[in-house]
Order: structure tokens, then C-alpha cells, then sequence
């Protein structure tokens, strides 16, 4: 049996990790065929299967929480189970994220500096990190139609 909080204690520095060698990939090319596939697949998946024990094993702690308003979101979430699973839902999908945005921007030639502000914006933020991204990803675009 997982205990959550122990969960929640690991996971933290092993997604932190991810996120590290995401950025050091950006400015060091031969770290990356190495923090890419840490930070895209291997650290997610180690979440995912902890995020999956988690569920399992408090899924009849549940109780009347749900998906269907804001209150059954808060009981669903006053389980423990159920907390440190959602926390390592972000840590996983954030990361898979920032991973994809390293990835796709060093392909597209996005200057690394300009990719930096995203990574910790999609790690804290997920969805503001993921917005900027997409928006210097447009601009280059359309610049390097132009030109």
C-alpha cells in the first residue's frame, strides 16, 4: 500500500528533476537526448503508476465526490487518495507538457531564451506556460513567412 503523503513527498523532487534537465537541455544540445525522454516519458509514467495506486487503493474512500459540480470535486478531494493523485495528475501532465514545449521549440528554432520563461510558467501555471509557448510558436511563424 502507497501511503499518500509519501507519494506526495517523492514525487515532488523526481518531477523538479524532470523540469531541471529540461532546461539545462535547452541550452546544453547533447543533454537533450537524454532529459527529453526523462521528462516526455519516464518521469510520467513513474507518476502515472503512482497516480494509479493511489486511485485504486483510496477508491472506496471516495465517497460522494465526483466530477459533476464544485462541491463533489471538493469531497472527491478531501480523501488523500484522492488529493496527492490529483497533485501528481499536474506534476505528470505539466511536465509532459514542458517536455513537448523544449521539443517543438528547439525544432522550430525558438530561441532557447525565449523558451526558458515558459518552462516555469507551464510547471507553476501549466496552461499560462502552455499559452505562451503557443503564442512565441505563432509569431515565428508568421515571421518566418514573411521572410
Amino acid at each position: 500500500m502507497i501511503d499518500p503523503s509519501l507519494a506526495f513527498s517523492f514525487a515532488g523532487p523526481l518531477a523538479i528533476a524532470g523540469w531541471l534537465g529540461l532546461i539545462a537541455a535547452s541550452f546544453i544540445r547533447t543533454a537533450r537526448p537524454y532529459a527529453w525522454p526523462a521528462a516526455q516519458i519516464l518521469i510520467p509514467a513513474i507518476l502515472a503508476c503512482l497516480y494509479a495506486l493511489l486511485i485504486w487503493q483510496g477508491r472506496s474512500a471516495f465517497g460522494d465526490g465526483g466530477f459533476g459540480s464544485l462541491a463533489e470535486v471538493r469531497a472527491l478531494f478531501a480523501n488523500d487518495h484522492a488529493l496527492a493523485a490529483g497533485w501528481l495528475h499536474y506534476l505528470a501532465f505539466d511536465l509532459f507538457v514542458g517536455a513537448w514545449i523544449a521539443r517543438d521549440g528547439a525544432e522550430r528554432a525558438v530561441p532557447a531564451l525565449l523558451i526558458l520563461p515558459c518552462l516555469p510558467l507551464a510547471f507553476l501555471f501549466g496552461p499560462a506556460g502552455l499559452l505562451l509557448y503557443l503564442a512565441l510558436r505563432w509569431i515565428f511563424s508568421v515571421a518566418r513567412k514573411e521572410s
